[in-house]
């Protein structure tokens, strides 16, 4: 849970520093590296456990589980430092229109809590709200997409505005893929049934 916790704080960080323009990168970089420290750990013990105990049906699953859970919150510290560094990259940004990124980054920021959420509560019927959310995601990204493809013919289209909009919109749209996959995950754990969206 505290990877949850911090994974969430780094996204937020991440997508705080695009909005002020701010730069955070080696900062979210020591968090993003403190979760792969603690995927690691997780999966050690996990490991550790199964060696010894040998453990079965719902145990093995909740073990089994946790281990794919804790890549899911890894996975989000790297993309918070991936948004950072989009930033550290391309430089201030003053002059875009955020508007798009802030719209998905709310809806992201709702699906790792909610996934977070799951997890804490053994939720197992959080997957089908996390599915909802991510439809929306994946279309906010394809419409921008298509958006930032008509722009390039106009006089005033600014390259850095839509690519580094795109490369942030892309990360959210796999941070949102991830919470999905951690909600599969307390599914799995609460029912056995690993494909909550038949």
């Amino acid at each position: 849970m505290d990877m949850g916790h911090l994974s969430e704080q780094l996204v937020n960080s991440a997508l705080e520093s695009y909005e002020k323009g701010t730069m955070l990168r080696s900062q979210i970089f020591e968090g993003s590296e403190k979760l792969r420290f603690l995927q690691i750990e997780v999966t050690d013990f996990a490991t550790e456990l199964i060696a010894r105990y040998q453990p079965v049906a719902r145990d093995l699953r909740l073990i089994q589980s946790f281990m794919d859970a804790a890549y899911g919150f890894s996975r989000f510290g790297r993309y918070a430092y991936d948004i950072a560094e989009v930033l550290d990259t391309i430089g201030p940004l003053p002059n875009c229109d955020k508007s798009q990124v802030s719209s998905m980054a709310k809806t992201a920021k709702e699906m790792i809590q909610l996934s977070v959420k799951s997890l804490e509560k053994l939720d197992k019927d959080a997957s089908v709200k996390l599915y909802m959310l991510d439809d929306s995601v994946d279309s906010m990204f394809r419409n921008y997409l298509k958006k930032a493809l008509t722009q390039t013919k106009k006089r005033n289209f600014e390259p850095r505005c839509y690519v580094s909009a795109l490369l942030i919109l892309r990360y959210l749209e796999r941070i949102s893929d991830h919470a999905c996959y951690i909600g599969d995950c307390v599914h799995y754990i609460v029912t056995g049934d690993p494909s909550p969206r038949r």
